[in-house]
């Protein structure tokens, strides 16, 4: 769960037992997620999947689906393409996400549930659990977290486990 920590005046990720460092969207959070606000968005996401950089990191340990990660792969991030919200093969057309990044913060991906069932253009895309610049800074919208405390959540989350993003204390 994300949730505001009062007695730390910050967001906190919380996971079993633990409280861990997160970072969320630049913009806060908010309950009417739109492409491209720099908001993550309130609700309880499923966690589909992960996906790595098997160039840089090990295949992470968990009973979710993990897929390693090509330098052809994208994510579509135009609301007007019919693959708005999904992944994509890249050169790709439309406006999209390369996965495949310089940065570190794509090395390690869980695929939230965000906008994929149905599909509806324009509610937000790419809404992925990944690593978080060494400053915390914030997202496009994304939760993102050290890169330690996401092997541990990941070897820990199998099918079936969300991830709720709250407001309430």
């Amino acid at each position: 769960m994300v949730r505001y920590d009062p007695l730390l005046a910050r967001f906190r990720f919380w996971w079993r037992d633990e409280r861990l460092p997160v970072a969320i969207g630049r913009n806060g959070i908010t309950v009417a997620k739109r492409e491209g606000d720099g908001a993550t968005p309130i609700g309880t996401l499923p966690i589909r999947r992960v996906l790595y950089r098997a160039d840089r990191v090990e295949a992470p340990r968990t009973r979710l689906p993990v897929q390693a990660i090509r330098p052809e792969d994208g994510w579509c991030d135009d609301p007007e393409n019919p693959w708005y919200n999904k992944p994509v093969d890249l050169p790709f057309p439309a406006r999209h996400e390369r996965l495949w990044r310089d940065d570190h913060v794509y090395d390690l991906i869980a695929v939230l549930g965000w906008n994929d069932a149905p599909v509806v253009p324009g509610r937000g895309s790419a809404i992925f659990l990944h690593v978080a610049r060494p400053d915390f800074s914030g997202t496009e919208g994304c939760v993102a977290l050290a890169m330690e405390d996401l092997v541990r959540v990941l070897a820990d989350a199998g099918p079936g486990d969300t991830l709720t993003i709250s407001a309430r204390f």
